[in-house]
């Protein structure tokens, strides 16, 4: 009786309420049964690992050429395993360049005309093949040219070479979760005998149990969606997390997002679809990756280089060899500097002026230690060459978005926007390049500014920048610096700040390589005083408590933890952006063929001087950016300044070089009819309401009543006066100001 009693019903059928030993064995076995899935993921996670890391456990390894984004091929080592197909620049382990999951992949064999056997691996819906780590659990791979994200093309130097890799992948894709158990204490039973069963068993293992993310995550905005493998949620819990993971879009849409989120999404424009970058090169730091030593070869086309050169001339018109050129345009060099955008985020978040300079002055110098190796120069962009990419900010949700223009070819000026309206800044300006040739060094000037705008605090920021110094052309060791001063200031705030980059003096050693000083002054008083080295770690010392701390160290942990830059797949690129535009060249140089990449190099010069010939006294119109006939200055053509509102704006998107914001639609109501009809409602109820008489009313609710009706009277007021203000509206007489307007509505809601 005492069950019965505690008895419930549910969905209509009476159940028994468990008794409290019951509870006590399901929340037992419960706790058991996490327990089991837990290590059945450790036991999946090791076993991969060890077939990742066991030579042994190799089903098929030789070269193979692998055509890149760039349409170029690509001599790389590739190790077949069970599941995974591991490429290498080398046949070393440490070389590793990324890893193909099989258990996403399909393979067919590709038509050539070229020598040799030809098969891709393609992914049938257009997703990401690659893993996102390495085998020794590496971030970045070895730099080769870009390789595509979505499919690989392979060829095998003959055609038996090639169907026995055909041969061998079928086997890893249709036994991918076969693989050696090196784990010791492994028991046999643990080893998967069907083959439907290996098969889900080795996704859970590289989805689940390695943490493995997938590229095209990136591609969705998604910086959350690595699972852990020894986490204690349910499948059915990791599964929601993952559904909530890719409607969050980063601040930004794709032609891939997901835009079934609302009504305002759905019916929202098409945006441009960004990947993230596979591979870039960076130097170290310190003079050392600053130094160029030149063969014997291109000693030759250097001296008949200077033959043709006096002191002091520009060499905007030289035309220089290839073996000195970085292979990316001058365009996309300028990105380097939002690398750290998230810097910017929280400066705009600082309360005083003097801590937002100080941030701002962070950000500035992390935009320095981003270099190649050696003595490189890159291409001097087309007129009418774009670039776009841009930055996702995972801590804000948002994105920084770039957009770079060529508006003009002599003097070379480059101009450029970057915007992230959600957090709160944007960034223009325009670049010229001036070249000078001193005899046994040459300067690269940058001649120009950049304004940094705060938003919503209405603060902007003038930025200039330093120039390049080349020394040891003709003798001594040719070695590249940044020189001059540099400043940044906001003129509303009265914060100042002034950098000098310093020359490595004729007597200096090591440490004098690469320095900086600099103060940072609000009005007349100086705050601050900066010191150390561009490339490396930066101090700041504070006046008043004579503190002295890190400003800005450019460490392992901070490159690594930097924000992942989106671009533009290649086939997707329109003709004249600089990926697209320089693809042979780049290729060509990558390939250190110099005489192809002159070749090219000169068949995009002549084009030019083709199209200026035809063009004739026609002045080049910009398609993104326009010049101010006062200033001079070019500005972007789609600036929009206005802050962010969260209650109006849904998301910032990127088309076809157009930054702009999707807002929510406005409904529309007739605001005459609608308030008139309202407020002759309100005035036949008060006309036809009986007064109370005095002697029924109570002192406390006399005031409130008398309150009410001062209520009223201002509301009627003010309804009075916006049907005025919409009949002069109607009319021919000129409205007031919009400022009036504000207040008018302001002073309605707030009364009302």
């Amino acid at each position: 009786s005492s069950f019965q009693s505690e008895s419930r019903m549910f969905n209509g059928v009476e159940k028994e309420c468990p008794s409290p030993t019951e509870k006590l064995a399901r929340k037992e076995s419960l706790k058991l049964q996490k327990q089991n899935y837990r290590q059945e993921k450790k036991r999946a996670a090791k076993e991969l690992f060890s077939a990742l890391k066991d030579p042994s456990v190799v089903i098929m390894s030789n070269w193979l050429k692998i055509r890149g984004s760039l349409k170029g091929w690509t001599k790389l080592w590739c190790a077949l395993k069970p599941g995974v197909l591991l490429i290498y620049k080398t046949p070393k382990a440490d070389h590793w360049v990324g890893t193909i999951l099989l258990s996403a992949c399909k393979l067919i064999e590709r038509p050539s005309k070229k020598d040799g056997f030809c098969f891709k691996l393609y992914h049938p819906l257009d997703k990401s093949i690659w893993a996102f780590k390495g085998p020794k659990g590496e971030n970045v791979g070895s730099i080769t040219q870009p390789l595509p994200s979505n499919s690989l093309i392979f060829r095998a130097a003959s055609e038996s070479d090639g169907r026995c890799w055909m041969d061998a992948l079928e086997l890893a894709l249709s036994c991918s979760s076969l693989y050696k158990l090196t784990v010791k204490g492994a028991k046999e039973g643990d080893i998967c005998t069907s083959s439907e069963d290996a098969h889900q068993h080795a996704n859970h293992g590289l989805l689940l149990s390695v943490t493995v993310r997938l590229n095209d995550s990136v591609l969705l905005g998604n910086h959350h969606m690595e699972q852990d493998g020894f986490s204690d949620k349910s499948e059915r819990e990791a599964h929601d997390d993952w559904d909530t993971a890719t409607n969050e879009n980063g601040g930004r849409l794709t032609e891939e997002s997901d835009m079934d989120q609302s009504d305002e999404l759905s019916t929202g424009p098409q945006a441009t679809a960004y990947v993230e970058q596979s591979a870039e090169e960076m130097a170290e730091a310190g003079e050392a990756s600053q130094v160029e030593t030149v063969s014997e070869e291109n000693k030759g086309l250097i001296w008949s280089l200077l033959k043709q050169l006096r002191p002091g001339m520009d060499l905007s018109k030289v035309v220089l060899p290839t073996f000195i050129l970085e292979p990316r345009s001058f365009l996309d060099k300028l990105s380097d500097y939002y690398y750290h955008a998230d810097l910017l985020s929280q400066a705009v978040l600082e309360e005083s002026g003097y801590g937002r300079i100080k941030q701002v002055l962070r950000w500035y110098l992390s935009g320095f230690y981003k270099k190649p190796k050696g003595l490189k120069k890159p291409y001097n962009p087309i007129l009418g060459e774009t670039f776009r990419c841009c930055w996702l900010h995972p801590q804000t949700d948002s994105c920084t978005f770039y957009i770079a223009e060529q508006v003009s070819h002599h003097p070379p000026i480059s101009a450029f926007y970057v915007c992230n309206r959600k957090d709160g800044f944007s960034i223009s300006g325009s670049i010229l390049a001036k070249s000078k040739f001193y005899g046994n060094s040459l300067s690269a000037i940058l001649d120009g500014k950049a304004r940094l705008l705060f938003l919503g605090r209405d603060e902007e920021y003038v930025i200039t920048m330093p120039y390049a110094h080349c020394k040891g052309i003709l003798y001594g060791t040719m070695t590249l610096e940044l020189g001059g001063k540099v400043t940044i200031e906001c003129e509303k705030t009265k914060c100042f700040t002034e950098l000098e980059f310093k020359l490595k003096p004729f007597l200096g050693g090591a440490c004098s390589v690469n320095q900086i000083s600099g103060k940072i002054f609000v009005g007349e008083e100086l705050l601050a005083t900066v010191d150390g080295h561009w490339d490396n770690e930066v101090f700041i010392q504070e006046k008043r408590s004579g503190q002295q701390e890190s400003l800005w160290n450019p460490s392992s942990d901070i490159r690594s933890s930097r924000l992942k830059r989106q671009v533009v797949q290649i086939e997707q690129q329109g003709e004249f952006e600089s990926e697209r535009l320089w693809q042979h060249v780049t290729s060509a140089i990558m390939d250190r063929d110099q005489l192809r990449a002159t070749q090219e190099k000169f068949v995009l010069e002549e084009a030019q001087r083709r199209e200026a010939k035809e063009r004739g006294d026609k002045p080049w119109s910009s398609q993104l950016f326009h010049q101010d006939p006062v200033t001079s200055e070019w500005t972007y053509r789609h600036m929009d300044t206005r802050p962010w509102d969260p209650e109006r704006c849904l998301v910032q998107f990127e088309k076809d070089g157009v930054v702009q914001t999707h807002e929510k639609k406005q409904r529309r109501h007739n605001g005459l009819s609608y308030s008139h009809s309202w407020a002759s409602q309100q005035k036949v109820s008060l006309t036809n309401r009986t007064p109370p008489s005095r002697s029924d009313v109570h002192p406390s609710q006399m005031g409130a009543e008398i309150s009410s009706k001062r209520k009223l009277q201002q509301i009627f007021g003010l309804t009075s006066a916006i049907r005025s203000f919409l009949s002069r509206l109607l009319s021919d007489e000129p409205p007031p100001c919009c400022s009036s307007l504000h207040v008018i509505v302001h002073r309605v809601c707030s009364d009302a």
